[in-house]
């Protein structure tokens, strides 16, 4: 069964984070179709391509190198196939590998592993992307293929991976001792794109405890409504939630007001970006379920849909230009030149081929400044000017 027609529990791992703070939110989103985006989709095809390449590798007699060259052609075949994948599905590789060869014997491996979660999570099910197991640690690792520094994940005390591990101890504990729980995330598209974390037995057990508790309110649709950014993130229903609505009012509408210095002070300006990073989301997501009810004829008292902005097209672009050229217009007014970035050059080629040929003529250039919570894992910038800087020679 390929990645993209996979089930999906009611109370799926990927959205344990989620289900786990709001209990009640998955009984809520059932009643919206599930959607999927093209990066969704992208990110599929690279886990695709990622699983062909670590089961040639763990079981070559099986799945030899022929087999691997004609399954990752059909891959390249797919509308939204990058060279690039390439490279970074080879890095997510040469992690595994060497996780592999630092077990003291060869690990057991099992690769998109389904893992049976019904022993904490009713009707639950999910599917690790890779396991290892051997000398008494379980290591479980997760391939993500997001490219956004706002989506890295974090290996620590990670939900979703949590329950793989869970899972997959489930299974193995009869044939394996494990005193011992590895996570890894590996999300090669970021500089900084991998995440270790690891706990003993106990606490993996531990936490299992609360997924119990957590997810019999969750299937019964109970418990308290718990709106937060990270929490709404992925929900379906986030859109039309009467509790992040009214959350998102009363951050945005009702703040604490009070006689006050007319000048906001720093610490109050970092708390209420805080308490209202959801509110312009949540104002996108409501514009975009009252446009769709618009479009299909529903009444949204005030608002309506109309056509936005259109564009100009040719018809036919050959035709266009040949009769332009015969009437004396210069081809030079007709075609525009530009040379391809170190970006869009390394996508066309692949990553292996560029850093071979181009990569010495390549220049980082520092990216506009940009403000981000205090967690983030990016080294902080100032436009103040260091002693160092101030008297150094010209």
């Amino acid at each position: 069964m390929g990645h993209s027609e996979r089930a999906h529990a009611l109370l799926s791992a990927s959205g344990a984070s989620r289900w786990m703070a709001c209990t009640p939110s998955a009984r809520l989103e059932e009643q919206f179709p599930d959607t999927t985006s093209e990066s969704a989709r992208e990110g599929t095809l690279a886990h695709e391509l990622a699983e062909l390449k670590l089961r040639n590798y763990f079981f070559s007699v099986d799945f030899g190198k022929r087999k691997l060259t004609t399954a990752v052609n059909k891959l390249k075949k797919a509308e939204l196939w990058n060279d690039e994948m390439m490279g970074y599905t080879d890095e997510y590789l040469d992690y595994v590998k060497a996780v592999a060869l630092k077990f003291k014997s060869q690990p057991y491996v099992a690769i998109e592993k389904q893992v049976d979660l019904r022993a904490y999570v009713p009707e639950g099910f999910g599917t690790a992307d890779c396991i290892l197991v051997g000398g008494g640690v379980l290591h479980v690792i997760d391939f993500k293929y997001g490219k956004s520094p706002n989506g890295r994940v974090s290996a620590e005390r990670n939900p979703q991976m949590m329950l793989y591990a869970l899972g997959a101890y489930e299974a193995y504990k009869i044939l394996y001792n494990v005193s011992e729980v590895r996570l890894s995330i590996v999300q090669p598209r970021l500089p900084d794109g991998i995440s270790e974390w690891s706990c003993s037995l106990d606490v993996l057990l531990g936490f299992g405890e609360t997924v119990k508790e957590r997810a019999e309110l969750a299937i019964k649709g109970e418990g308290e409504f718990a709106p937060g950014e990270k929490t709404c993130q992925f929900c379906r229903a986030k859109g039309m939630c009467r509790a992040r609505a009214d959350e998102n009012v009363k951050l945005a509408f009702s703040p604490d007001i009070g006689k006050k210095p007319p000048l906001l002070s720093n610490e109050e300006m970092g708390d209420y970006l805080i308490r209202g990073a959801d509110v312009a989301k949540w104002l996108a997501d409501l514009q975009k379920c009252a446009l769709a009810e618009c479009l299909a004829g529903n009444d949204v008292p005030g608002w309506k849909a109309v056509e936005g902005r259109g564009s100009r097209d040719w018809t036919d672009l050959d035709e266009a230009f040949a009769a332009l050229e015969a009437a004396g217009i210069s081809t030079a007014i007709l075609w525009e030149r530009k040379p391809v970035t170190p970006a869009g050059l390394e996508k066309a080629l692949g990553k292996k081929e560029y850093t071979a040929h181009a990569a010495n003529y390549e220049v980082k250039k520092p990216g506009k400044p940009a403000l981000v919570k205090e967690s983030d894992k990016r080294e902080a910038i100032t436009n103040k000017v260091s002693a160092a800087e101030a008297f150094k020679e010209e």
